[in-house]
């Protein structure tokens, strides 16, 4: 077997360099100050659509990022390819700090949270009054997440030409939120989208709803046509090809600076990560009155102090109701 000597003259042979001639390893990373800010639309398998001021931009996320994710309605800071041409390609380095967050669980005994939107200012909850039939424990669950992540919820109730709104009105009435009722007639002519896009203008509003409750017909009627195309030429790139409602998707109201988010159809809504404690955040005129509730409050209990700043005349007694029955609807299932 031939052995290289010391002082061999053979160039070709490959030496290991020293480890004073090699880059240390440092765990510092770029500022990226010179980052572009971007909002992110939609995502698609790892693939990001974002919009860099008049330009949608496809972007991946850093590998520095780990697993933190972005997700639609995200402010993020972009580097590379902003061109927005095909087959470009840009890199997401930072997340920016989010206003609210809407999260789900698959049910109430996962404890895997998705988050679905993020920074959005108020959550749209779209609800047939027939066909299909309100199913007010969903509506509860989304109240209680959108309460806990930091939204104004929006009540859009649609179909009232099949069913008057009378009584889920009143179910409702004591939480003091805003709603707009539609009919299939007042959609077709316009007058409808006068009165929910009141609600919407300056705001970033996430759309939710179960399937057939007429969600993305809404939001198809609010954002022209020429905008969808628009954002589905770029999905075309990522292998999607057009937008389906299979993932959340941000598009511009139109004549106006608000946003829409589509969202996909809810077939349940789980509550795991939600601590009662926030949802009394929502309730200012009860909020007092649990300084007096022994630690760890169900506010659903014997020894509860809300029943007597009730009873003395703090609050009206339909909106403690409201409250114990959001609060109880990590105990229920949807369809109850």
């Amino acid at each position: 077997m031939r052995r290289y000597g010391k002082h061999t003259d053979e160039d070709d042979i490959r030496t290991r360099p020293g480890r004073r001639n090699t880059r240390p390893r440092t765990n510092i990373r770029p500022k990226h100050e010179d980052a572009s800010e971007g909002l992110v639309l939609t995502v698609d398998r790892g693939r990001l659509t974002c919009l860099v001021e008049d330009r949608v931009v496809l972007a991946m996320k850093a590998r520095e990022l780990g697993r933190k994710a972005a997700v639609v309605g995200d402010r993020v800071a972009i580097v590379g390819d902003l061109t927005g041409k095909k087959d470009s390609l840009a890199r997401i380095v930072r997340i920016e700090e989010r206003t609210s967050v809407l999260r789900r669980t698959a049910d109430d005994d996962d404890p895997y949270e998705r988050v679905v939107v993020a920074n959005a200012d108020q959550l749209a909850v779209v609800t047939a009054l027939a066909d299909p039939e309100p199913r007010p424990r969903l509506i509860d669950r989304c109240l209680v997440a959108a309460y806990a992540g930091g939204l104004e919820p929006l009540l859009v109730l649609t179909k009232s030409d099949l069913a008057p709104p009378d009584k889920l009105l009143e179910l409702y009435g004591h939480l003091d939120i805003p709603y707009v009722v539609t009919s299939r007639e007042e959609l077709q002519n316009g007058t409808a989208l006068a009165r929910v896009r009141e609600q919407l203008d300056g705001k970033i509003t996430a759309f939710v709803g179960h399937s057939g409750v007429g969600k993305t017909t809404l939001v198809n009627s609010l954002v022209p046509e020429e905008q969808r195309r628009t954002t589905g030429h770029v999905n075309a790139v990522t292998g999607r090809g057009r937008h389906t409602t299979t993932s959340a998707l941000a598009l511009p109201l139109a004549g106006s600076d608000g946003w829409v988010i589509d969202t996909p159809g809810l077939r349940s809504f789980g509550l795991h990560h939600v601590d009662p404690s926030q949802v009394i955040h929502a309730f200012p005129d009860l909020e007092p009155g649990t300084e007096g509730c022994p630690r760890a409050c169900s506010h659903d209990e014997p020894d509860c102090a809300l029943d007597a700043w009730v009873a003395e005349g703090h609050a009206d007694p339909a909106r403690l109701y409201s409250l114990r029955r959001l609060l109880a609807t990590r105990e229920r299932k949807e369809g109850d």
